[in-house]
């Protein structure tokens, strides 16, 4: 069977619109994997790139709404090749190591400056490219419906998304990546060009006539609020899904990626069918998907990560189909659809930028989620009350059916959650309010259904609203100091202010704790939380081959509890990269200023700092960096331990803490040890029968459990009895392969 020139050119433009969003999607991870060792390994690092991927998107989306709409077809195809020549020039992406950061000043900026002048015209190019030839294709064909090519060009960046963890990280080094990367922009840029001739050669005509057709009619103006409204809110949830999981889990690729895919698959969805969408069923699905939120943030730390990404991506999901499905049923006659689209990245820009850059300034602590699941509800209820024929009178009674159900549910949970003593007299009131909408819906036809379904929505989300507002505010009520930026939210907390010999301040950043000092001075020279003298670094310490004048090195300050180890004659030196964490160490803990020791502290990504200085002759080097829940895997590849054992003296010692919920990391320092040839042992603490503090009858609650991994050349320094009866050889875990640059998974040491 022979096709005709409409039906290969729209084959045609179908590869090159899939070719063009597996690239699209492929380069975020990519390019994030690579520069995220240069950052510090922090979640801002991709939130940082998607905001500037957003506004890549918005600018290729605005080229192909003016292109289109002031340029013939042939002079778009003249314009357009023109850009894939400079593009192809600029190949390969690998960015070079010049942007590496100096300082810890800016660096969302230098990011963003970082992406432009790399990926940023090739990025640019790509995303126009899906607009400009759905338009072309649509005019070509007008019986034919666009926007399942915008359903394809989703697949293909889902593809591309769910290939890269499993495929390409695991198989392909990063430099190998940014070029294999490169050579599909050539496949791509030879697709496209195929394409661009054909409608220069046969269609040109055609597509001319189409476009100056004038039979459509205008949307109007409150449509292009809702182009813009409806995908923002997508987005601000989708990045608040992504840092939430970054932050409790890991920053690395798996947690980027499976936010993305889920919003993507939303997408997906709703563009291909619109059956597929359902307004009664997502719509009563935002009660438990907010809900789920709510519970997951009180659980904290303490819920598993199978929870955790469970009930984020859930509602991530739930919002995503509900922001998307309804995008869908706002869609315009084909000859706006550039508009359509342009909006749509122009919303997606705009929740980039208020996540990335509004937020860290306006919020104190991590409630863009609080945000953008109120934001969802009130869209949705925005959209009930505007659209009273998108349910029938089946769909409206099922809806207020099902609010109902949980407006009961979810009254009684909290009525007897709620401690208040009057509680039992109130529980009428529930069964009372809950099921009248659904039964007066039923009873008197589609009219009320609606009024009394958008009345149960309303109750609904005036219901969990004081929840988001609540948990939102005793994140960091009573704290002493709270303060946000690029790295985090840091925190520190007074804790029992009745007792002069008990109070103590801590630092915490996000949920974990970062160290603690007693308030008292007789008792603030002590070694509190994981670095106590049975802990694995104290004994590390004590035993060191060169008893005086020590040269010490340190991983992340925390508190700087550290210095408490300090003698006069000795060196120690702190690597940091939050600025504000020697601000607050400082500010609120004495162990710095109070030290005897010679105490620096350098602000920086620590594995950076050290491959710029000369040898420190360390005697011990402490890697405090891994107790949080999300990593910097940088700092444990077999780069990174290159550059620490050129620091360590050949009898040095390396000490890594890591105390962790989640993640066993055991397997990964054994790996190092025998790549580098270290003896390696375990001090699992507070360790007993070792030297107890004088004058100390009960600090028991300021003494943590920890894990310390020891390593050193010399075998010697563990065969001291002071040390030999404090340590146990590792326990075998899962074999894994060596971590490097190009190579790092967690999935197989969750624990």
């Amino acid at each position: 069977m022979t096709m005709n020139k409409p039906t290969i050119s729209r084959l045609i433009g179908a590869l090159t619109i899939f070719t063009s969003a597996f690239l699209l999607f492929q380069v975020q991870p990519v390019i994030g994997k690579y520069i995220l060792p240069w950052f510090g390994g922090t979640p801002s690092v991709w939130t940082t790139c998607l905001l500037c991927f957003q506004l890549l998107l918005l600018a290729g989306y605005a080229y192909a709404h003016g292109t289109t709409r002031w340029l013939s077809p042939r002079r778009q195809v003249l314009v357009h090749g023109c850009l894939l020549v400079a593009a192809l020039l600029l190949l390969p992406i690998t960015p070079s190591t010049s942007w590496q950061p100096t300082d810890t000043q800016q660096p969302a900026l230098r990011i963003l400056l970082l992406l432009s002048a790399t990926v940023g015209l090739p990025y640019f190019v790509l995303s126009a490219t899906g607009p400009l030839l759905q338009a072309w294709l649509a005019r070509l064909q007008p019986d034919r419906s666009p926007y399942r090519l915008y359903a394809l060009s989703n697949f293909g960046s889902l593809l591309a998304l769910i290939s890269y963890p499993f495929w390409f990280e695991v198989n392909f080094s990063r430099r190998a990546q940014t070029e294999w990367w490169s050579w599909g922009m050539g496949i791509f840029v030879a697709l496209c060009g195929a394409t661009a001739w054909f409608v220069w050669r046969h269609d040109g005509g055609a597509i001319r006539e189409q476009a100056t057709e004038d039979s459509a009619p205008r949307p109007e103006w409150s449509r292009y609020a809702w182009w813009l409204a409806l995908p923002s809110c997508a987005v601000v949830m989708l990045l608040a899904t992504t840092n939430k999981l970054c932050q409790d889990i890991a920053v690395t690729p798996m947690m980027w990626v499976l936010p993305l895919a889920l919003y993507l698959v939303t997408f997906i969805i709703c563009f291909d069918n619109p059956r597929w969408y359902s307004r009664t069923v997502f719509g009563a699905a935002l009660g438990p998907a907010v809900a789920a939120i709510l519970w997951i943030l009180k659980a904290g730390a303490d819920a598993s990560i199978a929870q955790q990404v469970s009930c984020y991506c859930g509602a991530l999901f739930v919002t995503g189909m509900v922001c998307h499905g309804e995008l869908y049923r706002l869609k315009p006659h084909p000859r706006y659809l550039t508009a359509y689209y342009l909006l749509i990245s122009a919303g997606g820009a705009l929740g980039g930028v208020a996540v990335a850059v509004i937020a860290p300034v306006v919020f104190r602590t991590y409630v863009e989620l609080h945000w953008g699941l109120g934001l969802c509800v009130a869209l949705f209820l925005l959209v009930c009350l505007r659209d009273r024929a998108g349910l029938g009178d089946r769909g409206w009674t099922a809806l207020a059916w099902l609010l109902g159900l949980l407006l009961l549910i979810g009254g009684e949970y909290a009525l007897s959650k709620s401690g208040w003593p009057r509680a039992d007299q109130f529980h009428w009131l529930v069964w009372l309010i809950a099921p009248m909408g659904a039964w007066i819906g039923w009873r008197t036809g589609p009219a009320s259904a609606h009024r009394w379904a958008c009345v149960l929505l309303a109750l609904t989300a005036l219901g969990l609203a004081p929840f988001l507002v609540k948990h939102a505010r005793e994140e960091t009520r009573n704290a002493l100091s709270v303060i946000r930026n690029f790295y985090g939210v840091l925190s520190v907390w007074d804790y029992e202010k009745t007792d002069p010999q008990r109070h103590y301040r801590l630092l915490q950043h996000g949920q974990i704790t970062h160290g603690l000092q007693f308030v008292a001075p007789e008792r603030a020279r002590l070694p509190a939380s994981y670095y106590t003298k049975q802990s694995g670094i104290g004994i590390a310490v004590r035993h060191l081959p060169t008893p005086t004048n020590r040269v010490i090195g340190v991983v992340g300050l925390g508190v700087g509890t550290m210095a408490a180890y300090g003698r006069k004659g000795d060196q120690i030196l702190f690597y940091e990269i939050n600025p504000a964490v020697e601000q607050l160490a400082r500010q609120h803990f004495s162990y710095l200023d109070g030290s005897p020791a010679n105490v620096k502290v350098v602000l920086g990504d620590a594995r950076l700092m050290m491959e710029r200085q000369p040898s420190q002759g360390f005697d011990l080097l402490a890697l405090d960096a891994f107790s949080g829940d999300a990593i910097p895997v940088h700092l444990l590849t077999r780069e990174a331990f290159a550059v620490y054992l050129r620091h360590l003296r050949a009898d040095g010692v390396l000490a890594v803490h890591i105390s962790n919920r989640h993640l066993n990391l055991v397997p990964v320092l054994v790996k190092l040890a025998e790549e580098f040839q270290l003896h390696i042992v375990n001090v699992n603490g507070p360790v007993p029968d070792v030297e107890s503090y004088d004058d100390d009858d009960d600090w028991s609650g300021q003494v943590y459990e920890s894990l310390w991994v020891l390593l050193s050349r010399e075998e010697s320094f563990f065969l001291q009895p002071g040390v030999q009866s404090a340590v146990t050889a590792p326990e075998p875990g899962p074999a894994i392969p060596l971590w490097t640059d190009d190579y790092t998974s967690l999935f197989p040491l969750l624990q």
